[in-house]
């Protein structure tokens, strides 16, 4: 995503998350806890926009994507939008569900990695959410729901039906996207849905400091790795190989290559500068 930005001023204040900046990691918490999170359209929106200004800021080096109260997302809200789409035309309805994967695809396009620190409910858009992150942090409470069969709609909703099967495989993406069973932590972690699963009421913290480990770490490294892993999915070899060779050479020319060096020679921690 490109740093470079027109002449719109950055947000102050955003009205349906809370934003909090520390030394690097910043943490984006759906701040909706008496719905279980639940998204309307201004929160897609605000969560599109946020993405975007992060990445352009250079300040971010990880995130944390969280939820306010006794779930992470319970998806979109059944009254404000449900309820709203089923008066709108064809147009207004791919303008709605085109800004829903413009969110997955500022998470996947994001210059820095992203944790979502799931405890609770992640259903529908919450569970899409959270697949898009690059670390899913999670303890036993968490059950993730991708329900969009159950309303009627397709499984693939907001790239689920591509992201999921990278992730899981295709036989276990195909009965969870068709069937829209729950999946609780224990199985998430057994098929690969989980980064980490760790002690109920333990998922901020573990969050937050596998973000602080990452922003402390080589951030361009970060990025570009991050990148390539979107960029190779769909490449054959020669292409993913060709495409490692041309970004290798470049962050050989790099600060972070040059000050591992000589950390090495000195014998100390590297201080990782992200250049």
């Amino acid at each position: 995503m490109s740093p470079f930005t027109g002449s719109a001023q950055r947000t102050a204040q955003w009205r349906h998350l809370r934003v909090d900046e520390e030394d690097g990691v910043t943490t984006v918490t759906l701040a909706r806890p008496a719905k279980l999170n639940a998204l309307t359209f201004e929160a897609y929106a605000d969560l599109r926009d946020l993405l975007a200004e992060l990445s352009h800021r250079h300040r971010t080096r990880a995130l944390v994507l969280a939820g306010e109260g006794r779930g992470f997302c319970s998806g979109g809200d059944v009254d404000e939008i449900i309820g709203a789409t089923l008066g709108m035309d064809t147009a207004r309805l791919l303008d709605f569900n085109r800004m829903t994967g413009q969110v997955v695809r500022t998470l996947r396009e994001a210059p820095f990695p992203v944790v979502a620190a799931v405890h609770g409910v992640a259903a529908g858009a919450g569970a899409v959410l959270a697949l898009a992150a690059d670390f899913r942090v999670a303890d036993p409470t968490a059950r993730f729901a991708f329900l969009f069969t159950k309303v009627g709609l397709s499984g693939g909703d907001m790239g689920a039906a591509y992201l999921l099967p990278r992730v899981v495989g295709l036989g276990h993406a195909t009965r969870i996207l068709m069937l829209g069973e729950p999946v609780r932590a224990a199985e998430a972690e057994r098929i690969g849905l989980l980064s980490q699963l760790v002690e109920e009421g333990d998922t901020a913290r573990a969050a937050h400091d596998l973000a602080r480990r990452l922003a402390d770490g080589p951030a361009l490294a970060h990025a570009q790795t991050k990148a390539l892993l979107t960029a190779e999915l769909d490449l054959p070899l020669s292409g993913a190989v060709e495409l490692d060779a041309a970004t290798q050479a470049l962050l050989m020319h790099g600060e972070d290559y040059k000050e591992f060096h000589a950390a090495f020679t000195e014998k100390r921690p590297p201080d990782w500068q992200g250049r």
